[in-house]
């Protein structure tokens, strides 16, 4: 417990609740209180297989920090792009923080992560894993968020400190919807699953009766079953022909167990796909380019979106947000296409100064080279309004290639 204790002073501080606070009233009339899904559905291992697709390819995004001016973007760099990049804290580092945090907000719609700072340094980011959360108010109408943790403790932090992602945004004012609509079809695979288990034993079971003449004691009976199993019923009978005398006949059982059709097996998994963004060449990593491209587009591209606005608002000031300071979440998409199409892009963009020599290394998976964050261009491309210039030789600031 004092591990533990000491863990959430390190994470939270000092903060407390030093303010009368009462729960949040919703014009929605929904309870502002989070509770995780019921039940264990990310021990379903079809679950568990989309999210994980899902978490592991959003965790390569990478977080930059970028300054917008004049329409123009400005890398920055810097401490906070370091901190995200590497490790948000002592316990995860860039990867984990980001697997954990989208594997939250898929099984529970809802996922935050606690900044920390010291002074007006950001020193650790913490995904927040908790068991309850309640909405709160003080006298101001400022809201606070009250966390319970499976160790019996809580911690109560303003809202607007708190690094929010929901899933699936819709009545609730301020929580994502719960993912109850797919617990029916959790709930045939977990059958089908239990129903495939008692098929096996039930193959295991009974395979015959053997009628012996006459009136035997009980342990005479079960001394002619175990004789006739270990004679005939073993791998070691490997004529496959039983020899009985007129006291006894053996009675075969055909046993067939009924199995779930594999059309609607799959249908149910697929089910599960669907409702996750996924599917199964997804999740078997054996995906074309155009299915990568759609489940980018479809489900990690607007999860970059939501963290890029999500992490701006909540790392930056207002101030800070007014001179352009944001922080996104992106990934060199070309590294999922095929080397057909990474030959070609290269073709077109190097020359014409859209690529860097040490970018198009970066898109076959090369390490950099010195001076190779220069642009090239080539000499074939002019301004429009200079094209006749050009082709008469007339502009002084073509290059002699004599």
């Amino acid at each position: 417990m004092t591990e533990r204790r000491n863990l959430l002073q390190k994470i939270f501080g000092a903060i407390g609740s030093r303010k009368t606070l009462s729960q949040l009233r919703m014009l929605s009339g929904y309870t502002p209180v989070f509770t995780p899904w019921q039940g264990k559905p990310y021990a379903a291992d079809v679950v568990r297989a989309a999210v994980d697709a899902i978490a592991r390819n959003a965790a390569k995004l990478r977080a930059k920090h970028i300054r917008r001016i004049d329409g123009k973007i400005v890398p920055v760099g810097g401490q906070i792009e370091r901190l995200l990049t590497v490790r948000p804290n002592p316990n995860m580092n860039a990867y984990d923080f980001l697997y954990r945090l989208i594997t939250t907000l898929m099984i529970e719609n809802n996922a935050w992560a606690y900044p920390v700072w010291d002074g007006f340094n950001l020193v650790a980011i913490w995904p927040i894993n908790c068991t309850m959360a309640e909405f709160l108010e003080d006298d101001s109408k400022s809201i606070y968020v009250k966390f319970r943790f499976a160790n019996g403790e809580s911690v109560v932090l303003p809202y607007a400190e708190i690094i929010h992602l929901r899933r699936h945004y819709y009545n609730n004012d301020l929580l994502g919807e719960p993912n109850d609509p797919i617990n029916s079809v959790l709930s045939a695979i977990h059958t089908t699953n239990e129903g495939l288990a008692q098929a096996v034993k039930t193959s295991a079971n009974i395979r015959g009766i053997l009628k012996i003449q006459g009136l035997l004691k009980p342990e005479d009976i079960k001394a002619a079953r175990d004789r006739f199993v270990a004679e005939y019923m073993t791998m070691q009978n490997t004529g496959g022909i039983a020899a009985l005398d007129s006291k006894a006949e053996y009675q075969p059982i055909e046993i067939e167990p009924k199995m779930i059709n594999a059309a609607q097996m799959k249908e149910l998994r697929d089910a599960v796909f669907r409702y996750f963004g996924v599917n199964e060449n997804i999740v078997m990593g054996k995906y074309t380019e155009d299915e990568w491209n759609a489940f980018y587009e479809s489900t990690i591209e607007p999860l970059a979106v939501q963290m890029s606005l999500e992490f701006t608002s909540k790392l930056f000031t207002d101030r800070e947000r007014g001179f352009g300071n944001e922080i996104i979440f992106e990934a060199n998409r070309l590294q999922y296409a095929s080397v057909k199409t990474k030959i070609a892009m290269v073709e077109q963009m190097v020359p014409m100064g859209l690529l860097t020599i040490n970018e198009a290394r970066e898109i076959f998976n090369l390490a950099p080279v010195e001076d190779g964050d220069k642009r090239l261009v080539s000499l074939n491309y002019v301004q429009a309004d200079k094209q006749n210039l050009y082709q008469l030789g007339e502009d002084d600031n073509i290059p002699d290639e004599s």
